[in-house]
């Protein structure tokens, strides 16, 4: 295990821990199922960048995308909603 796995995941039990003590139970819950994406980016980067096919209804994705940007965006995901707060907290 690697230090972005142990350090995404303590990010992420964080989140959840902070949601449930100042929101409930529910909204934590929302927010773990909102955290897959952004984990599963870090986690497991370079199998995500080698995707090429169809997501969806969009565009398909026809080159790989390299891992580390996959990692790169899956740690901007993660840590958006503290950066968020940290803005929203700092103008009041």
């Amino acid at each position: 295990m690697n230090w972005n796995k142990i350090l995404s995941s303590l990010v992420a039990i964080a989140y959840v821990a902070i949601a449930l003590v100042h929101v409930g139970a529910k909204l934590a819950l929302v927010l773990a199922i909102g955290l897959v994406l952004p984990l599963a980016c870090i986690w497991f980067s370079e199998d995500m960048g080698r995707y090429c096919g169809w997501i969806a209804a969009s565009a398909p994705i026809t080159y790989p995308t390299p891992g580390k940007l996959v990692l790169i965006m899956g740690w901007i995901l993660l840590l958006l909603p503290a950066v968020l707060e940290l803005i929203i907290h700092s103008s009041a």
